[in-house]
């Protein structure tokens, strides 16, 4: 997701480089520009990746991603967005995922936060014969302290395949000093019967780091046993690192 706060630091940064004779000028527009984009309800956010992976499993057949957001958020908290990325699900398979999403953010409390999200998964691209793998998910995220959350998924037809799919996870995002963060993630995908995929573990850990306007994360991620059973080499342990910028 969009994340403006990188442009404020790398302008902050910037400022603090000049002269003093010209800082007070500079200041004066340095809020202008921090007062639009307060103002500003459109966001967008770019990245590169090593890999393209979701809920421990690869998109990209292990291959580099490149991947664009745009968002709308308004003052009452509703907000509406689309993403896209390249994806490689083998012969035949689409080229393109492009996620379309409406939703609902609001603070509960100081320190409770609640978003609720429907998402459309849609892929692109695919040769006749391969499958539509379209589909519709609600996700639910609860934090707290903007420091841990707690998310619930469900769709009633997970992967185009017209029964029931649910999505567990938990995740922490910590400082740990001198710009580091460090984002800890576990979730837990349940199907149905019927599709043929079992149940299965994902696991996150990763670090990241502002470097001017770009931030560098690398994170390690997989997925038990019956993960690889489900996805094969994609659902396997693997390093990424990726490169994003957001406005």
């Amino acid at each position: 997701m969009p994340n403006t706060t990188k442009l404020s630091l790398a302008l902050a940064a910037a400022l603090f480089a000049l002269p003093l004779t010209a800082f007070a000028q500079d200041e004066v527009a340095a809020d202008e520009v921090a007062a639009e984009e307060e103002a500003s309800i459109y966001s967008w956010n770019a990245a590169i990746a090593s890999d393209y992976v979701y809920r421990g499993v690869s998109q990209t057949d292990e291959k580099p991603a490149l991947q664009l957001g745009a968002d709308l958020n308004f003052d009452n908290g509703l907000y509406v967005g689309v993403w896209a990325s390249n994806v490689d699900f083998g012969s035949g398979g689409p080229d393109v995922e492009v996620d379309t999403y409406i939703g609902w953010n609001t603070d509960l409390t100081d320190a409770w936060n609640l978003d609720l999200m429907l998402t459309r998964y849609n892929y692109l691209g695919e040769q006749d014969g391969f499958g539509d793998g379209d589909y519709n998910e609600f996700i639910s995220t609860l934090a707290f302290n903007e420091t841990y959350s707690f998310t619930f998924g469900y769709t009633n037809d997970v992967y185009n395949l017209d029964d029931d799919g649910f999505y567990y996870a938990v995740a922490g995002s910590w400082e740990l000093g001198s710009g580091v963060g460090l984002d800890v993630g576990l979730g837990r995908s349940t199907f149905a019967s019927s599709t043929g995929f079992d149940d299965y573990t994902d696991w996150s850990v990763a670090v990241n780091r502002d470097f001017g306007w770009v931030n560098a994360a690398l994170g390690f991620y997989g997925t038990d046993a019956s993960g690889d059973d489900n996805f094969g080499d994609a659902g396997g342990n693997r390093f990424v690192l990726s490169l994003s910028i957001g406005g």
